[in-house]
């Protein structure tokens, strides 16, 4: 199956039953447009009325082209499967052969989700992350979630400055690379994910405006350009379209979408998961994840769960006392946040948000717990930090491994971030590979991002951030081992294989049964799970001690000694007849 067997799929280069390749450009700014092949010839394409742009040629896999504009200027195809050298460069036409020798794999249903998001760039490309697959499958986690593979400029990126949305970056591997990290996933039992970025492009390789200005507004602004026009058919049709390559000729087996809230047309996404929903191999495990500012009515229309921000942010703030930026609105009463979050999933549901300037939320207390994906790290998280400090060398390890415990034992679907389970104290910083005057606006950018918080108000301190396009940047946000790394990765291991034993099967059907506060950092959360068995997890996040009843039922695990001052997390399990 081909995500271009749909009829609204007629963006790129596309493989005809004939054997030619047909070629299809959107450009309703242009009157003339042409391929020109790389290895030579120039092909005329015929115009629609509404800009459609259409060529046919008898050639090979692995022709070069682009597309010449009436000025002569060449761009790269839009809807490119990949690129000769970088965004500027020839397009070329990809062959679809690749032998699977998983093709039965149907997924894994979304309780089973534990999710481990990796950088593929940090982690060496498409090939390092396939070896050490054995080593993730070994820790417990059932799920690999890639941050953005787009195609981006230069070799170092987060990934959020694609340009290409249809291409794997050639820094991080061909698109056969991909397609065998995939696979071999699938051979081992593991789910892949995929993080999208439908929001916006970067700076620095987007040729849309020249030929096809129609895809953005002129009347709405984001904080990294014009809105995506999600109005026009065509630009809804051409993300879709992403979302199905994606998922069927790729076979990942889910998707993360960054930043919903900044596309205008929110019924776009319910129109997507029905596409999903209608286009995929009937009886495969498919999963639609979103960041957004706590939209519940997407998660009722064919969404499994949102990132749950609001809960790492009050973790967070519990943990390492810090008020500022965002944390701001989970300072005050954090323990109360904290309940909120564990009995009904969010904190903001229509609430005003302070650092927003807004309301932020819908009421979400009706949704499965499964409908959150909690972490207490990930890139954003992280890297949003001026030197990009993990919680490692922030907290203490017995706080934070409290922490960890009720992220792998509460009902939410947790997600670890590269390094956690090594206990890594290395930063991961912000890094991309501009140059020129870019380069400098990206520098200062970042550092004037800095500008309003009180340790930054010196401009030598901010002077001090690291430079985003320098390569030791990059290099030092590599994950190594840190102080304990056996010992973190022995604590994941026990905690993971319990929520296999003793939570996932029984979370269908799973309800909050509330959560109180019980201390200044303290909170008690209960569940009846899908079975009738009740779950109880009492967290202390403060330093001092917090006596409580012990619930009823089997002690399933606690992160240290209960009866001691300092963090901890118990939970039990008690299975009602």
């Amino acid at each position: 199956m081909n995500y271009k067997t749909s009829s609204a799929c007629r963006f790129g280069a596309t493989r005809l039953d004939s054997g030619a390749v047909e070629f299809r450009l959107w450009a309703p700014a242009q009157e003339t447009v042409s391929v020109a092949i790389e290895s030579g010839g120039v092909l005329p394409m015929q115009r629609s009325p509404d800009g459609w742009f259409v060529a046919t040629a008898p050639v090979p896999a692995g022709t070069r082209y682009h597309f010449r504009l009436a000025d002569g200027l060449m761009v790269p195809d839009p809807a490119s499967l990949a690129q000769a050298s970088d965004v500027h460069g020839a397009s070329i036409v990809m062959a679809d052969d690749f032998a699977w020798r998983h093709p039965d794999w149907k997924g894994r249903p979304w309780t089973e989700a534990i999710i481990y998001e990796v950088h593929p760039g940090v982690a060496g490309g498409f090939r390092a992350i396939r070896d050490d697959l054995p080593r993730l499958k070994t820790l417990g986690v059932t799920a690999i979630e890639l941050m953005p593979v787009n195609d981006f400029p230069g070799q170092r990126n987060w990934g959020y400055d694609g340009v290409l949305p249809y291409a794997p970056d050639s820094a991080y591997g061909t698109p056969e690379d991909l397609k065998e990290l995939i696979d071999a996933a699938h051979g081992l039992g593991l789910m892949m994910f995929l993080d999208v970025v439908y929001n916006h492009f970067g700076p620095d390789g987007n040729y849309l405006f020249t030929y096809a200005p129609q895809f953005f507004r002129d009347d709405v602004k984001t904080p990294w350009g014009p809105a995506i026009d999600f109005r026009r058919r065509e630009v809804r049709d051409y993300f879709i379209c992403n979302v199905m390559m994606w998922l069927v000729d790729y076979r990942f087996d889910g998707l993360r979408f960054d930043a919903v809230h900044a596309i205008q047309e929110q019924d776009w996404i319910e129109e997507m998961a029905a596409t999903v929903r209608r286009g995929t191999q009937p009886g495969r495990h498919v999963h639609l994840i979103l960041e957004h500012h706590n939209q519940a009515s997407h998660l009722r229309n064919g969404i499994d769960a949102q990132w749950n921000d609001d809960g790492h942010n009050v973790l967070h703030a519990l943990l390492t006392n810090e008020d500022g930026g965002y944390y701001a609105d989970y300072a005050d009463d954090p323990a109360a946040k904290l309940a909120r979050v564990l009995a009904e999933g969010w904190v903001y549901q229509g609430e005003r948000s302070a650092y927003l300037n807004q309301q932020r939320g819908q009421p979400c207390g009706d949704l499965p717990p499964t409908a959150h994906v909690l972490f207490l790290q990930n890139h954003d998280q992280i890297g949003n930090r001026a030197f990009g400090e993990r919680l490692t060398t922030l907290v203490s390890p017995r706080a934070l491994e409290a922490a960890i415990t009720l992220q792998m034992l509460c009902p939410q679907i947790p997600l670890l971030f590269m390094g956690e389970e090594i206990a890594s104290t290395t930063p991961f910083l912000f890094f991309t590979d501009h140059h020129n005057e870019l380069a400098d606006a990206v520098r200062e950018g970042r550092r004037q991002e800095f500008a309003g918080f009180a340790a930054f108000a010196d401009p030598a301190k901010r002077a001090q951030i690291p430079d985003p396009n320098a390569e030791p940047t990059f290099v030092a946000s590599i994950p190594r081992p840190g102080p304990g790394a056996a010992e973190r990765f022995a604590l994941y291991q026990r905690l993971i294989t319990l929520r296999m034993q003793e939570i996932v099967p029984r979370l269908p059907g799973t309800t909050s049964t509330g959560a109180t506060v019980i201390g200044p950092r303290a909170v008690r959360a209960g569940w009846r799970m899908g079975d009738g068995a009740r779950l109880t997890i009492v967290t202390n996040l403060g330093t001092d001690s917090v006596p409580f009843d012990a619930p009823q039922g089997r002690l399933l695990f606690s992160s240290a000694d209960p009866g001691k001052a300092g963090p901890v997390t118990t939970a039990y399990l008690e299975i009602v007849a």
